[in-house]
């Protein structure tokens, strides 16, 4: 009669868990389909935050440029000479109406110009550089999100496959060929697995949050569950990403206009030396006398002795300037060269991981659960040994969806370095 309250307590426990395991599973809301990652990258492009920031600071970079090669404000004047103690203004002896206009050296105005340009131009690159780390923040926290639905559904096969490693025990310990240590042993594997799952849809949901955030939605709302990652070796080779780079990153094409503004700001800077011209046109009423009108022509001495020094210090100023801005260049380009072959690295080693679990890690590892389930159904193999191959058999198949979502990773982190989809 115990042996036999044992085995209907033991009955109703497995239904208890294998109950659990149906509304666990059943709680996920159905797939409407994998999400296009392309989508979701336009997507952030459109409504991310940071992005449209970016695109109004290089509209307003853009307006400078007419300002830039505009004329300074003309001036008004007028001038009442011996007025009357009374202050009748129009009983004065002299009014003179005047208006100026000062007149840079030529060629000023357009290095201005250029140099608020190049500064537009610079703006924009930022901009370009902007979407670039937005695009490879999506695809990361995307293959973020992957692996986390990965990991879930791996968890819940691990669930069903020990779920049955509980039948076999309890089927075993009816027939006397098992002990009740193995069944307990299998219901305390099977009830860590239901603590684990929580902390799973919680990196899940953290994830997804993440991922909403950069598109700019609420956090809250659900995303469908992402596309698998590529398959396929990367063979580009570093020299033509390098290459490639030179002419598509906006980090490198910035520094680029970086010199060409200094390079400008030097140009003005001797141009300093030469003076403007101010035009002044005048019209003279006099009380009781004839009118008449006159001008005035005026210019600044850039090259006074006191003052020249001034001009001295620009010109230096601007010439440091433009030796920084190519050591910034040169430094860059070695940065560039280097990320790319380390990334290049790193791609090429996860596809070989990746490669090595899906070609003989995985294939061993199921053949080793299968073997010991066999060999415990016939008594041959220990409890522990099945359980052991069972978490191994997990360990692996994370290990190589882990190798795939870094691989993708590296890939968006190299395609931010080179400055263009791969």
């Amino acid at each position: 009669m115990h042996g036999n309250s044992q085995r209907r307590c033991f009955t109703v426990m497995l239904l208890a868990w294998s109950l659990a395991a149906g509304v666990a599973i059943g709680a996920d809301p159905p797939s409407q389909g994998p999400s296009s990652l392309s989508d979701l990258v336009r997507e952030g492009l459109a409504r991310n935050p940071e992005i449209q920031a970016a695109r109004q600071q290089w509209e307003a970079a853009s307006q400078r440029i007419p300002q830039a090669r505009s004329l300074d404000d003309p001036s008004l004047q007028v001038q009442w000479w011996n007025t009357p103690e009374s202050f009748n203004l129009g009983r004065a002896q002299n009014t003179i109406i005047g208006l100026s206009q000062k007149f840079p050296f030529p060629g000023k105005l357009a290095l201005k110009e250029e140099v608020a340009s190049r500064s537009a131009e610079m703006t924009e690159q930022a901009l370009h550089a902007k979407e670039r780390e937005l695009t490879a923040r999506l695809k990361q926290a995307y293959y973020d999100l992957f692996f986390a639905h990965k990991a879930i559904q791996i968890h819940h096969e691990q669930l069903d496959l020990l779920t049955q490693f509980v039948e076999i025990a309890t089927a075993k310990f009816r027939t006397g060929k098992g002990s009740q240590v193995e069944v307990l042993k299998a219901q305390v594997e099977l009830s860590t697995l239901y603590q684990q799952l929580p902390v799973l849809e919680q990196q899940r949901d953290t994830v997804q949050a993440k991922l909403n955030t950069l598109l700019d939605r609420d956090p809250r709302r659900p995303l469908e569950p992402p596309q698998g990652p590529r398959e396929g070796r990367f063979d580009k080779d570093l020299e033509d990403l390098y290459q490639m780079a030179t002419n598509t990153r906006p980090e490198l094409k910035a520094a680029d206009l970086a010199i060409q503004r200094h390079e400008h700001s030097r140009a003005l800077a001797l141009r300093q030396y030469y003076p403007d011209l101010n035009l002044t046109v005048e019209r003279f009423q006099n009380y009781q006398t004839n009118d008449g009108f006159g001008a005035m022509v005026s210019l600044n001495l850039p090259f006074a002795f006191w003052t020249k020094p001034k001009y001295d210090a620009a010109v230096q100023e601007a010439a440091a300037a433009v030796a920084a801005a190519r050591a910034d260049l040169h430094t860059l380009g070695n940065v560039t060269r280097f990320q790319i072959r380390d990334l290049l690295a790193k791609i090429r080693a996860s596809w070989e991981v990746a490669v090595l679990y899906r070609t003989t890690v995985l294939p061993q590892a199921e053949q080793s659960v299968e073997a010991a389930r066999a060999g415990y159904r016939t008594g041959k193999t220990a409890f522990l040994d099945l359980i052991d191959a069972d978490r191994s058999l997990r360990e692996f198949q994370l290990a190589y969806h882990r190798a795939l979502v870094d691989r993708e990773q590296r890939l968006a982190e190299l395609e931010q370095v080179v400055g263009a989809e791969l």
